[in-house]
């Protein structure tokens, strides 16, 4: 700078004046400070006020510190697809199914085989198809098998042969209530080839084919299987769901049917449920009163089967299958298409589905040729029968 423009400069003349509303002008051969150079030094070699500047364009991002950026977060795993996650779902709630369907079915199935076998076919004309199923259930007076030691503890005697205590219809319309129907054993009918006589004498004369027969020619009905069970079997089977709870009103105390038990709801075990439904002595109903109380006991009886309790323990359910297998008797013609049906029947009666009732009975005290005989009211009965054949699925109204 020479000596003038020092002059002009430092006493603000020429090019270096103030102007109206100017600031002062950096020396020439000096930049900026906004484009890189010194900080101007103000009037009288003052600093500027701090701050940003009054003119020009905010210090850029280099003239401050950098803070150095923290890396990304990894992402998470996207969520699956609705219709993906719906569907996994889906087939592991097929498999369940799958499993629950296979362990209820399998165990039944392996017991199958050792279901003992009967012919009971009454062969010739029978009556033709009918709506549902209809199955003949049988409770026998055998001791057959029972050692003596058995026949003590459950309080059978040891009487040879094989006499029906209880004879029942088991009714499964295609829709509707199923009834389990009692069938008085002192019933006066006609037996087939033998004249008229109590039922029970046709099972005497010619073991199921001739009951299934008799009942078939009785009712009208088409008998679609037929079950029978023994002493033993009772007993076992009542023992294998873990006992059955019945409510008697009175004390009973039956030294012929080996029981002994005070009033009120109680567990009883295979033994004291086999004298409860065998007594009739000491019933005022006799024999009909008994009839009543095995209804009530096989009702009890399937619904403690088909408990979840039952179902879902292991041993309980494969302990009960067992105890059918070995304690039923089946015809040969029942297969397992019927034996559904009659599960099917089983578990509407347990579940409330069902209803209970004898065949309707005119006379409860009738003497003919047999001794004191049960005659049934033939049109209430005839009604009863021809709801059946048609179907109907719901016989309260017949009781």
């Amino acid at each position: 700078m020479t000596p003038t423009d020092d002059e002009d400069w430092l006493y603000r003349r020429g090019h270096y004046a103030d102007g109206p509303g100017q600031q002062p002008a950096p020396p020439p051969h000096e930049p900026p400070a906004q484009y890189g150079g010194p900080t101007p030094v103000g009037h009288y070699g003052q600093q500027p006020p701090s701050g940003p500047p009054a003119y020009g364009p905010p210090p850029t991002a280099s003239t401050h510190r950098t803070v150095p950026t923290p890396p990304p977060a990894r992402p998470a795993a996207p969520p699956l697809p609705p219709a993906r996650a719906s569907g996994r779902r889906g087939r592991v709630l097929r498999w369940v199914v799958a499993l629950l369907l296979a362990y209820l079915v399998v165990i039944p199935l392996v017991t199958w085989p050792f279901m003992p076998r009967v012919d009971a076919d009454p062969g010739g004309d029978r009556p033709a198809d009918t709506p549902g199923h209809v199955f003949v259930l049988a409770g026998s007076d055998s001791r057959e098998g029972l050692s003596e030691e058995e026949q003590k503890r459950l309080g059978t005697g040891s009487d040879a042969g094989r006499r029906t205590d209880t004879i029942m219809l088991l009714y499964v319309p295609p829709a509707g209530r199923a009834a389990l129907i009692s069938i008085p054993r002192d019933s006066y009918v006609p037996i087939p080839g033998h004249g008229r006589n109590k039922i029970n004498a046709a099972y005497a004369i010619g073991g199921p084919a001739l009951l299934v027969d008799t009942v078939e020619e009785n009712t009208g009905l088409r008998v679609d299987g037929f079950a029978e069970i023994g002493f033993g079997g009772f007993a076992n089977v009542v023992d294998a769901v873990g006992g059955i709870e019945m409510c008697p009103e009175k004390a009973i105390n039956d030294p012929l049917s080996n029981l002994d038990i005070p009033a009120g709801c109680q567990l009883m075990d295979g033994p004291t449920a086999l004298g409860y439904v065998r007594m009739r002595k000491l019933d005022p109903e006799g024999d009909l009163g008994r009839a009543k109380r095995q209804r009530e006991m096989i009702g009890a009886l399937a619904k403690k089967s088909l408990s979840p309790m039952t179902i879902v323990v292991p041993p309980r359910w494969f302990g009960l299958n067992w105890s059918l297998s070995r304690g039923i008797t089946v015809g040969e013609g029942t297969g397992p298409g019927e034996l559904l049906g009659l599960a099917q029947g089983g578990l509407r009666i347990a579940t409330g589905q069902g209803d209970t009732l004898m065949v309707p009975i005119g006379d409860r005290d009738a003497q003919t040729q047999a001794g004191s005989s049960v005659l049934w009211d033939e049109k209430r009965a005839a009604a009863l029968f021809d709801a059946m054949a048609r179907g109907e699925g719901d016989l309260s109204a017949y009781a």
